[in-house]
């Protein structure tokens, strides 16, 4: 391993095989750029699943080879508690939550890819989620323009799902507080509407799938108890309230462990304790 490689093995808290089993993925990855850049690369997969970890690696990676990168997560595009309250009162109470299509700006979102795209220099939002709140502005990441943009979220690439889908509910949440449908439906309509042109602007995209949802909650879980121990989240979710809170990113998390191997660029395959079992797509 080089210097860089174990110092972000340490950080992280990774073995050596990480880094190994990633070979191929920065070999793929470095092909992409010399083909053509700027190059956005979209990394979807569920809550939990090392998105943030490989985004950052693959960064790391491509710094060592003297490209300009950085890395930015759909989560920084969340809209403020008083704009989910808009959504919750003109539309569904449950947009008050943030994490489904409906939640994120979009627009911004767009923003930002315009100005990759044209190679000038970027702000890259931040979302604190301990406040439930954008970071103000003067926190927010400023860069120039960039040969790379990482771009890391857990619905990235999923299509809207077909109306004849959203009939049934999938879990307690959807029977209890979305019996009428009203809410999935309007979901559904954000992402098509509002995010499939965002993630057309993605020139790759690399999916961990996760392939049972059940694994889901287990994963949201130790990333709770990961950041109890690192003291960087003031407000910690107990196992119920992960629990209910998982539930609403089921349905579209599930749809996407469906229909992304066929649409992706890259599917890794994951373990129920998220070693990297299977790679398809590394050509």
């Amino acid at each position: 391993m080089a210097p860089w490689q174990r110092l972000f093995c340490e950080a992280h808290k990774l073995d050596a095989q990480y880094v190994q089993l990633l070979g191929p993925v920065s070999k793929w990855l470095a092909e992409q750029i010399r083909q053509g850049s700027p190059l956005c690369l979209g990394i979807s997969g569920s809550q939990g699943s090392g998105k943030s970890t490989l985004a950052g690696y693959l960064k790391a990676a491509l710094v060592q080879q003297g490209l300009r990168v950085d890395c930015v997560s759909l989560d920084d595009f969340y809209l403020s508690q008083a704009e989910r309250a808009k959504r919750a009162d003109d539309i569904h109470p449950l947009f008050q939550t943030r994490g489904v299509p409906g939640t994120h700006d979009t627009v911004l979102a767009a923003e930002v890819l315009a100005r990759f795209r044209a190679q000038q220099p970027l702000t890259l939002p931040r979302f604190d989620k301990s406040m439930d709140e954008p970071f103000s502005s003067a926190h927010w990441h400023h860069c120039d323009s960039l040969d790379v943009l990482i771009f890391e979220g857990w619905c990235l690439g999923i299509k809207e799902q077909p109306e004849q889908s959203l009939t049934c509910p999938i879990n307690q949440l959807e029977q209890e507080q979305d019996p009428d449908g009203r809410y999935r439906h309007s979901v559904n309509h954000f992402l098509k509407a509002d995010y499939q042109p965002l993630f057309s602007q993605l020139d790759k995209l690399l999916f961990l799938n996760a392939g049972d949802f059940s694994h889901v909650a287990r994963w949201r879980l130790e990333q709770e108890q990961k950041l109890r121990l690192s003291g960087s989240q003031s407000r910690r979710m107990s196992k119920h309230e992960i629990t209910h809170f998982v539930q609403f990113f089921q349905r579209l998390t599930q749809w996407g462990i469906k229909t992304l191997p066929g649409q992706c660029d890259v599917e890794l395959s994951l373990s129920a304790q998220r070693d990297i079992l299977t790679m398809t797509g590394l050509h």
